[in-house]
């Protein structure tokens, strides 16, 4: 089984108003299906962007040998420079 940190979406029925979950699920999963366990949130449509990730879990998850998809990687890099401040 291979793991992946991503982004899941929650509104389901707006294209242009949503928020997202990032979650570790199988990468064979769907985008909005099964997830083993979330580990934060993005909204991008507030001014500024809400962004809260559960940093000791999503390195734990790595170092277990998940891989974090492009985005997740460019956020969690973005939520360590804000926490270090």
């Amino acid at each position: 089984m291979t793991l992946r940190i991503r982004l899941g979406r929650v509104d389901k029925f707006s294209k242009k108003n949503y928020h997202s979950r990032i979650v570790v699920v199988d990468s064979r999963k769907a985008r909005d299906g099964r997830h083993i366990e979330v580990l934060g949130y993005y909204d991008p449509t507030k001014q500024p962007a809400l962004l809260k990730v559960n940093l000791e879990r999503a390195d734990y998850w790595i170092k277990s040998g998940a891989k974090a998809s492009d985005t997740v990687a460019s956020l969690i890099k973005k939520a360590k420079q804000k926490s270090s401040e």
